[in-house]
């Protein structure tokens, strides 16, 4: 009898626990996968012609993506959704978003800087960056995304259509379809989760 009223209490305090544990979490601190890190050393120029080194990025939360002003197929969208995640962080300080052109011969600062205009964004929450294209590629491949020429592609291009959230500790914590209003509510929802901890 004494066994058996010491299992029943065991039971019953696990259940506590696992009810605690998710009443805790309430779902919204569940943990993001970690699918790597960034550690790869860059020097690119901004809209605004600043230097931007892994410096800017150092103890924030960002989220970045690869596009072309010409582009002619997802870009488009791609920016649109971006946009909705800049008005969502616009005033949190410490989340940023950071968008490499792959055709830096055209995206010059000067284009940049009229695209970024365009959009009505700052380049203190927004940096749209242009350097060597073979640096640009190689930071690609680093995210694990796809970026490079092809003459048989609209645009003369293939790249990925992937916004990449990174944490402070400069993991990746998630891809995202950034042509996909669905997906980019997610990592509207995931930044938050980040910034919680």
């Amino acid at each position: 009898m004494i066994v058996q009223r010491n299992i029943f209490r065991s039971v019953l305090l696990f259940l506590f626990l696992v009810v605690l544990a998710g009443c805790e979490g309430g779902g919204s601190k569940a943990e993001l996968p970690v699918y790597g890190e960034i550690s790869m050393d860059f020097l690119l120029r901004n809209q605004d012609n600043q230097e931007v080194t892994p410096l800017i990025f150092k103890k924030k939360i960002y989220v970045a993506d690869f596009f072309f002003t010409t582009c002619p197929t997802i870009c488009p969208l791609m920016k649109r959704q971006m946009l909705r995640v800049y008005e969502a962080y616009e005033d949190s300080p410490g989340v940023l978003l950071f968008s490499h052109t792959i055709d830096p011969d055209h995206d010059t600062v000067e284009v940049l800087k009229n695209f970024s205009e365009g959009l009505g964004i700052s380049s203190k929450k927004w940096q749209m960056v242009t350097g060597a294209q073979d640096e640009i590629f190689a930071l690609a491949k680093h995210y694990m995304l796809a970026a490079m020429k092809n003459d048989q592609s609209p645009g003369g291009y293939i790249h990925s259509g992937s916004f990449v959230l990174v944490d402070q500790n400069k993991k990746i914590r998630g891809y995202y379809d950034g042509t996909n209003k669905e997906e980019v509510d997610q990592l509207i929802y995931d930044i938050k989760k980040l910034t919680r901890k």
